[in-house]
């Protein structure tokens, strides 16, 4: 686990030693979608692992123009790892993006954006480390339909643990009637889990691509689950989770299942997030601790909190990019929106873990989800938290009661913030408070975004008529 290489020597090293045939370059669009360019290993050599790969980044969604589309591929060797489901032998770099128009790392590029935010804390002397730890958590179905044309617009997705196959009649085998039910799938055991196997099968093999993983289980709704692997630095943790929804997609994929990170595939059940808990170090000292304080939480940390909660608005359209993110981030599905901290309690926003000593000690938010870039997503909650250390921003809180119980009366009363309610909102929110951002992600970075977010997400889901819509207006 962990690294396989340190250095371009030791890659060849490794590579022979694996009889690798082939070379997969691997990077990050700002969707998060990883994309890869595969060499011939015969063809790869110390110089353009040191100098990059040329590649055609106008061909790549709301990257370059074609008239300047060459650009390169940075390879960052000590990222190496063996592919675990190609037939030949292949070994996998992670890349940065470089432009040569500009010559410096890629303005576009997610994960040169969340190097630069380390840089900055660094410059800033705040920090000189930053640990993210996500929690990614997914659904995995038997079959997943969807439609949608001009006059035509659904989807249907199936589980054997979905409660509506309880009268289901099955061709080659029968039904079992052990399901977890409507939010009742938390920790069963087989034949009610039925995913222990598969589970087992993707902590096997995300150890094999260097993740250290500590636990896997049933997650709260039909066909849900989770895999826990250890935190690393902010570029570290990036790339463990591209590396973990690869591995679970595949896992599925070859045992005959579809995996999802979709925030919200199932009305009325839980939906996917991804809780990422973070703090801040100088020279080997959790800034985030200070004993006898409330959860042992310093200053500083909760000056971070209050800094992502200030500008939560801009950090949800990076954290939450999707139209689906908000169907999510509704009250009864264990899904905070309420921008509070405390500890131990799950209904806050923020939550201070229990039990945590100095170097253990963080905050987790519980908002974000899967359908972020990683990159981004722990670049900007960590520039928002910068600032917030800048200027002491005090966040609401602590608050210890269950503010899943609270009205959005009693919301409103108590002046509790809310994270947006829609993609739409975040967009604004970022268009109207971008300043804190600006050390890190360019001026040309922003505007290209949240244009792209427009045009990609909002306005076409806007512009669609909905299944429940014909079911309460159709009769108009």
């Amino acid at each position: 686990m962990g690294k396989f290489v340190n250095n371009i020597e030791e890659f060849f090293t490794f590579c022979n030693e694996n009889d690798v045939q082939f070379v997969d370059l691997r990077f990050s669009d700002i969707k998060g979608s990883w994309h890869h360019l595969t060499y011939r290993y015969s063809a790869v050599n110390a110089e353009n692992l040191e100098n990059g790969f040329p590649f055609d980044g106008s061909s790549v969604e709301n990257w370059q123009p074609i008239n300047k589309s060459d650009m390169l591929l940075k390879a960052d060797v000590p990222t190496a790892f063996l592919d675990p489901f190609t037939a030949d032998p292949t070994v996998i770099l992670i890349c940065d993006v470089y432009d040569i128009y500009k010559n410096e790392l890629y303005e576009r590029c997610p994960r040169s954006i969340a190097k630069k935010a380390l840089k900055y804390a660094e410059e800033i002397g705040i920090a000189d480390a930053a640990y993210f730890g996500p929690e990614n958590e997914f659904f995995i179905f038997d079959d997943v339909k969807f439609v949608d044309n001009i006059n035509e617009m659904g989807f249907k997705v199936d589980t054997e643990e979905g409660e509506w196959n309880s009268n289901t009649g099955y061709d080659e085998m029968y039904n079992t009637g052990h399901r977890p039910g409507t939010k009742g799938g938390y920790f069963p055991v087989a034949p009610t889990d039925s995913m222990v196997d598969m589970r087992a099968e993707m902590m096997q093999v995300l150890e094999q691509v260097g993740l250290e993983v500590v636990l896997g289980h049933h997650e709260v709704a039909q066909g849900q689950g989770e895999i826990g692997i250890v935190f690393g630095d902010i570029i570290t943790a990036g790339d463990n989770v591209q590396k973990y929804k690869y591995v679970v997609k595949m896992v599925a994929h070859l045992n005959g299942k579809t995996a999802t990170f979709m925030p919200k595939p199932l009305y009325g059940d839980n939906g996917n997030g991804m809780h990422v808990h973070q703090s801040l170090w100088k020279k080997g000292k959790n800034l985030f601790y200070q004993e006898g304080n409330y959860g042992n939480l310093s200053e500083m940390a909760i000056h971070y909190a209050g800094g992502i909660f200030k500008h939560a608005a801009a950090v949800a359209a990076f954290t939450n990019p999707s139209t689906n993110s908000y169907k999510r981030l509704i009250p009864g599905f264990e899904a905070p929106s309420i921008l509070t901290y405390s500890s131990q309690n799950r209904s806050a926003a923020c939550r201070i873990p229990y039990g945590a000593g100095e170097k253990a000690t963080r905050i987790e938010m519980r908002f974000p989800d899967s359908s972020s870039c990683p990159y981004l997503a722990f670049a900007v909650m960590m520039m928002a938290g910068l600032d917030g250390i800048k200027h002491a921003t005090i966040p609401v809180g602590p608050m210890d009661e269950d503010l899943f119980e609270l009205s959005l009366d009693e919301i409103r009363e108590k002046n509790i913030p809310q994270m947006p309610h829609t993609l739409r909102e975040a967009l604004e929110g970022l268009i109207a408070d971008n300043e804190f951002l600006k050390p890190v992600f360019t001026s040309e970075f922003i505007d290209a975004y949240q244009h792209y977010k427009f045009e990609r997400d909002v306005w076409p889901d806007e512009g669609r008529p909905t299944a429940y819509e014909f079911k309460t207006t159709y009769q108009c």
